[in-house]
């Protein structure tokens, strides 16, 4: 298991000694370093990240603000030089908070404890189901279920057979928790499942009594997602 990760911290030498570590474990993969968090907002919009390297005071927006600001932020590992932030960033629910100058010692006992929470997280790989937060409470959802997927804003609507599921996430977020095959993403808002495809006319996807758009762009891209998933089927 690889966990891809992200240093955020506004003195170079700082990041540099990060990524020095991050270098050194074999289950972390460094996919992006950034100087601020602004710059870290704009990454997470594009790329998927797992864990968070973060430091608190920075210009603009501090790390606090950002990850309070997130509706499904990753997971974090606080890389400061002020204590006093240490009850708030566990309030956050953070995985660790490392003190400057931080040890390679110190460095290897947080993302241990990381992995550790990956690996028993309830998202597993490949998994047939994914959960969700509704309201107050934690639901579980089967993949197959899932009839189609729709964006609204900051939330998702999932809608299943049965009913309809709302959280407070990104489009882009759940179609990486889904690691499954034979969802199509046909629209900027829109993600079905292939399996509960019933019919298709012009740019129009007919899921049992469920309509979804296929946008001009994406129309071909679709079209030989679909055909493939069927073919695959057979």
């Amino acid at each position: 298991m690889k966990i891809k990760c992200v240093i955020t911290d506004d003195e170079p030498m700082a990041r540099k000694g990060i990524k020095g570590y991050v270098e050194k474990v074999s289950f972390l993969e460094l996919v992006g370093v950034c100087e601020d968090a602004v710059a870290l907002n704009n990454l997470l919009r594009e790329q998927a990240v797992d864990l968070l390297f973060l430091d608190i005071e920075m210009p603009y927006i501090n790390g606090l603000e950002l990850l309070q600001s997130l509706p499904q932020p990753p997971k974090v590992i606080f890389t400061t030089a002020y204590e006093q932030y240490a009850l708030k960033g566990f309030e956050l629910e953070a995985v660790d908070y490392l003190l400057k100058p931080v040890s390679f010692e110190r460095f290897l006992k947080a993302v241990n404890r990381a992995h550790d929470l990956f690996r028993s997280s309830p998202q597993q790989e490949n998994a047939d189901h994914l959960f969700i937060k509704a309201g107050e409470k934690l639901v579980r959802i089967s993949l197959e279920d899932i009839v189609y997927i729709e964006a609204m804003e900051n939330y998702v609507s999932i809608h299943t057979v049965q009913t309809r599921y709302v959280t407070h996430a990104t489009l882009k977020s759940v179609i990486e928790t889904i690691t499954a095959p034979g969802f199509i993403q046909t629209h900027k808002s829109f993600v079905v499942n292939a399996a509960r495809i019933t019919g298709i006319e012009g740019n129009i996807i007919e899921l049992g009594k469920h309509q979804v758009p296929v946008s001009r762009s994406m129309k071909d891209a679709v079209m030989e997602k679909i055909l493939k998933n069927r073919l695959l089927k057979k």
